[in-house]
């Protein structure tokens, strides 16, 4: 017994060894020396379904067991199960190897064979250690059982690993899910999961070897220094999963769904982007914009004039974000819109049904006025198309006497703002009350008709670039 444990320790020293000398072992940044955990976790965590990316279908090729080439390389990987069932056989004393041994050694592909009594046997020459090994098929031919996905157990392809370390190390990437991980143990498989921002700049510092599912490890740093990682599947090669298994927990473990490159980002309708960008535009309906000034949304009327700064196409959805500028007072207003109807989950969103081409209305103002206005605030002789800008159209209107009417406005905060007119339509006095619990009254609009929920039409009739 005590030989045994003594045995036990002394392999377990080596493969502690093995990796801090494996150039395919990489850790994140304050992983402890001494591991406290066991010898693999399982994978988990939420995200959705990939979409393959040029980058992907340009340099990472699935290849099938039945087109593995010699030379190909694998490093063994085992899992819970893989420990207690035996994958290789030596081949030169015939007898099935644990796994533990042969952990982070590197295999290489020497082809199959048969054996004498008609066993079909997958042929590894081991680098690490110069012997010989197989795989034995459990049942049925070569031929048949290289077109399932079942592949080698405990082998993770690192030919997917070597090109993910020649193209990323050192680009830029987004993260497209907010579930990340860190190493916890130097020496062991211990991690910690981590909550990231969604869509937020990074940078790869290292790319080693994670699993034999998801074979590709990714580092990342954050701007602040963090690092993180993700294990991924790229091409699929010797995964062991079925396409239709990357739902759920784990679909994010696709390249696809945890990063994306910035290349393939701005990539994007970047032509026809291009040919909106300095054009006035107007409003046709009223919308909200975020005003970068007050750092809000507000609620921008009718016909109120723009020139098209920026067109900024989003990295997860059909989306841009939309820079615009008031050519009456200057500010800086953003939006999220399609260029096409047909990707716009309502007409709000479609581009061309809130914005026509050309000049909107002309409003007279003053400079007081314009620097009240640009940060939102409505003034004391304030005319309607004034209050318009400053505020945008209002939620309701009440009528009073002698020819007063009362612009009402719902404000974020659950306050209401009173811009009262007089009977010439300047502002005689503002005020703010709370806004009640539950208001039923029916909204009517000053000097503009109501939306309404059929497609509208538009002089851009599509995102095809049409000029101006």
């Amino acid at each position: 017994m005590k030989k045994t444990f003594l045995t036990a320790c002394a392999a377990l020293l080596f493969l502690t060894a093995s990796a801090q000398e494996n150039p395919y072992i990489v850790k994140t940044s304050g992983a402890k020396k001494s591991a406290q955990g066991g010898i693999m976790n399982e994978l988990g965590d939420a995200a959705q379904e990939e979409t393959a990316t040029d980058f992907i279908s340009q340099n990472f090729k699935f290849y099938s067991l039945c087109d593995w080439q010699e030379g190909m390389k694998f490093m063994v990987l085992p899992e819970k199960y893989d420990l207690v069932v035996k994958t290789f056989t030596d081949a030169a004393t015939g007898k099935d190897v644990s796994s533990m041994p042969l952990k982070y050694k590197i295999m290489i592909y020497k082809g199959h064979h048969e054996s004498s009594d008609g066993h079909s046997r997958i042929d590894f020459y081991c680098q690490d250690n110069g012997r010989s090994y197989y795989y034995e098929i459990p049942s049925g031919s070569f031929d048949d059982y290289c077109y399932s996905k079942t592949g080698v157990p405990t082998l993770a392809y690192l030919g997917d690993v070597d090109i993910a370390r020649e193209k990323l190390m050192g680009k830029t990437l987004y993260t497209k899910t907010q579930f990340f991980r860190i190493d916890t143990e130097y020496d062991g498989d211990g991690y910690q999961d981590v909550i990231v921002d969604k869509d937020m700049e990074v940078k790869v510092t290292k790319v080693g070897v994670g699993t034999r599912s998801f074979p590709v490890k990714i580092i990342v740093e954050d701007k602040d220094g963090n690092e993180f990682y993700q294990n991924v599947a790229i091409s699929k090669t010797n995964c062991g999963m079925r396409d239709d298994e990357f739902i759920m927990d784990e679909a994010k473990y696709l390249f696809g769904n945890s990063f994306e490159m910035v290349d393939d980002i701005f990539a994007i309708n970047s032509y026809n982007y291009k040919t909106y960008i300095g054009k006035i535009i107007h409003t046709k309906f009223r919308t909200k914009l975020l005003n970068e000034t007050t750092k809000k949304m507000q609620a921008i009327p009718r016909m109120m004039e723009y020139q098209i700064e920026a067109m900024n196409p989003h990295k997860n959805d059909d989306k841009f974000t939309l820079k615009l500028k008031n050519t009456t007072l200057g500010t800086y207003f953003y939006g999220d819109f399609v260029l096409d109807e047909h990707r716009a989950e309502n007409q709000d969103d479609y581009f061309g049904y809130i914005f026509a081409p050309g000049p909107g209305k002309k409003i007279q103002t003053s400079e007081g006025s314009r620097a009240m206005m640009r940060a939102g605030h409505v003034g004391i002789g304030f005319s309607e198309d004034e209050v318009m800008m400053a505020a945008g159209e209002p939620d309701k209107v009440e009528h009073g006497q002698n020819g007063f009417y009362t612009w009402i406005f719902n404000r974020s905060n659950n306050k209401l703002l009173l811009v009262e007119f007089d009977g010439n339509g300047v502002v005689s006095k503002t005020s703010t009350k709370d806004a009640p619990k539950r208001n039923s009254t029916p909204t009517t609009r000053k000097g503009g008709g109501r939306r309404t929920t059929s497609k509208g039409s538009s002089s851009w009739k599509n995102g095809k670039g049409t000029p101006l």
